[in-house]
């Protein structure tokens, strides 16, 4: 799998070269991450242990909480560290994993929010045919798949950065290792792996975005025409435009870093658009997904009651 390199480490520059705002960013972050932990980890505790939520939505919930708790892992560790470190080396092969794990979660996830769409479309659009369309069995199959398919995604992308030529310079301008940063460090030919970048990442990133909007905006014309009262009308619309915020804030990032490769973008913007879709994102996705729920918010006290 890796290359014939002179190349046996990586030096990441991370957020800032600025000193003096490392112990700063260090504590911002590290309370980030431990809302992130805090915040999913509750949602897969009550999720797995409540009875009561052990229905396919949740299952889907409990999923997404599973990869946000993955996905701020495989960058954040490594980030805090590098913040009270000179020493900010990453080897090669710790590189190419980490790079592997970003793009596995992150795929995975993208395809994880139009799944989820669609079975809120399907029950409330469809609620008689719901248990019908949305079987036990489906969708354990669409989550083992959509699991599946975004580990041949990053295995794509993992396998194809490691047999490029890094004969240069080893420092990579970003927090983590991805292959956009990499591709600028590397020697010879890289028009395939720009190619696969803009292509493949942009078939799935466009695709799982279109499919979410489209969801949403069958369930929100169904509600115009269906439902006559009115707070039930502003209460779904809530819900769908605060799902839609989460739809931009993790799509949008991910067009302008990985669709726009061509176009050219400074490292700077680019650090920033990571941190939204890497390190905010998962941690506003169980506020608004899940803990606005007033099944989740009732299986939580049940928790909290039991261990006091």
């Amino acid at each position: 799998m890796l290359n014939q390199t002179s190349v046996t480490e990586f030096f990441l520059l991370g957020v800032t070269d600025i000193q003096v705002l490392q112990p700063v960013l260090f504590m911002v972050f590290l309370t980030i991450y431990f809302l992130n932990l805090a915040g999913n980890g509750a949602i897969l505790i009550v999720v797995i242990s409540d009875p009561r939520l052990h229905s396919l939505m949740y299952f889907f919930l409990g999923n997404l909480s599973c990869l946000d708790i993955c996905y701020s892992t495989v960058t954040l560790p490594k980030m805090l560290e590098n913040f009270l470190s000179t020493h900010k080396a990453i080897s090669f092969l710790g590189c190419i994993s980490q790079l592997h794990f970003f793009h596995f979660l992150g795929s995975t996830e993208a395809m994880l929010v139009p799944v989820m769409a669609f079975d809120r479309f399907v029950a409330i659009c469809k609620p008689l045919r719901y248990t019908l369309i949305m079987s036990h069995q489906v969708c354990i199959q669409m989550a083992v798949t959509i699991w599946i398919t975004g580990f041949f995604h990053a295995l794509l992308h993992s396998v194809m950065t490691s047999h490029l030529n890094f004969c240069g310079s080893n420092h990579i301008h970003h927090f983590f290792c991805d292959v956009k940063p990499l591709l600028k460090l590397a020697c010879g030919n890289t028009e395939l792996n720009q190619w696969l970048l803009n292509n493949v990442t942009g078939t799935f990133a466009m695709g799982s975005f279109f499919l979410t909007l489209l969801s949403y905006f069958y369930i929100i014309i169904y509600l115009f025409f269906k439902t006559h009262s009115c707070s039930m009308l502003h209460k779904a619309l809530s819900t769908c435009a605060s799902h839609f915020m989460v739809v931009v804030l993790l799509f949008g990032p991910v067009f302008f870093i990985y669709i726009r490769l061509a176009s050219g973008s400074s490292m700077d913007q680019e650090r920033i658009i990571a941190i939204m879709y890497s390190v905010v994102t998962p941690v506003l996705n169980p506020l608004i997904y899940t803990l606005r729920n007033k099944e989740v918010k009732k299986a939580l006290r049940r928790v909290i009651r039991r261990k006091l």
